[in-house]
């Protein structure tokens, strides 16, 4: 099926007009005026709505193994919930069990994402060192098109690495063409602050981010950023959620080291208060890092307009309220992750744009283009030009809802953005050239996603 899209506003990272969109073949065949749409082509009037490229959500974590058990959403359930907001893109996570090659994580994991409705590529994790690890990185960036790898400086007691080693993984990942991406928590500064904190029987949520201060960020923030300069691997910072952090951020890119960050939707719009209430209300704000203070959010929204941070995630990790029990005498049980990547877009469009904190261009660039051109999946995803992947959201601004766990697409029964008032919606939502949404409805419950294979880093990534 063909399609012309027309009167809409075509929006961009780098400029916005009005024109109208053909789509053949999965691709974007012309952007422009007076289109002859040929046969068999169906027309959706565009008019007083918005054109955006298919968001790209760099950081989500669906069917992930915990000690609560497998995250409540899958990649069916949370890939749906994606493009029903607008995603059209998620990049994921490979968690390798000790001693497990790379590339047999990676192939066990694209199993299990067989199911999503969205396209998806993956960031692979080491989680320890072994003399193998070059090769297995490399096996994992020239066969099979992963080039990125994620790294833990928590959670050393399970995936976590130790400086050493951390050190050696981004040497080999420098030297393969690829990307570290990086969780930036000094474990073991946090690890003795949780236990100190269960020993003196301090064990409610409100010390989740008492264990976890601002302070552990951002010294290992700087940290890794100073590694990755004697490596010279290229770093994504992930989750960025304190203000301290921006500095060491700001500093590097200054310095022309190629240092990429992300924010997420709760960092920006949530704060530590919530952590105040009793154990039901405030267990759902358990996530990692922690939510911090008003002026965080304030000098987050700032560093996501200065292009301090390029890109915002939603590190997607839903529970359900049961799973979050197993804390209820132990914070540190806690099932740690909240879901919120069907809300992103919705989020950053009312409370960003609508407030002026940055224009629909800047919109497009933090949610859609700059992680397509930090992963390796630009022009084929990120824009709205001719011969790029035809995924295209076409947003209503007039839409208005609330949201509600009780109406929410996700597989969870709480939601940390209940009661926020939205304004628009993803009326239709393309994905290949595919029309998949229509006025909130998922067209076809089954797998349409593919598995996408992403340029070298240090080869093709432009500077943002």
């Amino acid at each position: 099926m063909r399609y012309l899209i027309k009167n809409g506003l075509v929006v961009n990272a780098a400029n916005s007009q009005k024109a109208d969109v053909l789509v053949a073949n999965g691709k974007i065949s012309a952007v422009g005026n007076n289109i002859n749409p040929g046969n068999n082509t169906m027309v959706i009037n565009a008019g007083g709505m918005y054109l955006f490229p298919g968001a790209i959500d760099p950081h989500v974590h669906m069917h992930l193994k915990t000690a609560a058990g497998f995250s409540s959403d899958d990649f069916f359930s949370g890939s749906r919930a994606a493009l029903l907001g607008g995603t059209t893109t998620l990049i994921d996570f490979v968690t390798p069990g000790k001693g497990e090659p790379l590339c047999e994580a990676l192939r066990k994991r694209k199993e299990e994402a067989k199911t999503a409705v969205t396209d998806y590529s993956f960031h692979v994790s080491p989680v320890e060192w072994r003399d193998t690890i070059p090769f297995e990185i490399k096996e994992c960036i020239e066969k099979e098109g992963i080039t990125s790898f994620k790294v833990y400086m928590a959670y050393k007691e399970s995936i976590g690495l130790e400086d050493d080693d951390l050190e050696r993984v981004m040497r080999a990942v420098a030297r393969a063409g690829g990307m570290v991406t990086i969780h930036c928590e000094e474990g073991d500064a946090i690890d003795d602050l949780r236990n100190r904190f269960y020993i003196e029987g301090k064990r409610e949520p409100k010390y989740h981010p008492l264990s976890r201060p601002p302070e552990a960020e951002a010294d290992a923030v700087e940290k890794a950023i100073k590694m990755a300069g004697r490596t010279g691997c290229p770093l994504y910072i992930v989750h960025v959620s304190s203000a301290l952090s921006l500095k060491h951020i700001a500093e590097a890119r200054q310095r022309g080291q190629k240092v990429y960050a992300e924010t997420c939707p709760q960092y920006l719009l949530l704060d530590d208060s919530v952590y105040d209430a009793p154990f039901e209300q405030s267990a759902p704000f358990v996530l990692s890092p922690p939510l911090r203070k008003k002026e965080d959010n304030r000098q987050l929204w700032n560093a996501l307009n200065s292009g301090v941070l390029q890109t915002t995630g939603t590190d997607h990790c839903s529970f359900t309220m049961e799973q979050k029990r197993l804390g209820l005498f132990d914070f540190r049980k806690i099932a740690n992750g909240a879901g919120g990547v069907e809300h992103r877009l919705g989020l950053l469009y009312t409370y960003g744009v609508l407030q002026n904190r940055f224009d629909l261009n800047r919109l497009v660039a933090i949610t859609a283009t700059n992680a397509a051109k930090i992963f390796g999946l630009y022009p084929q995803k990120g824009i709205i030009r001719p011969g790029s992947d035809a995924d295209i959201v076409i947003w209503n601004p007039d839409s208005k809802h609330t949201i509600s766990a009780k109406t929410h697409h996700m597989h969870c029964d709480s939601d940390i953005y209940e009661g926020f008032e939205i304004k628009g919606e993803a009326r239709y939502v393309f994905l290949r050239g595919e029309l998949v949404v229509t006025d909130g409805r998922l067209h076809k419950e089954r797998s349409n996603g593919k598995l996408l294979k992403r340029e070298k880093i240090c080869e093709s990534t432009p500077r943002i």
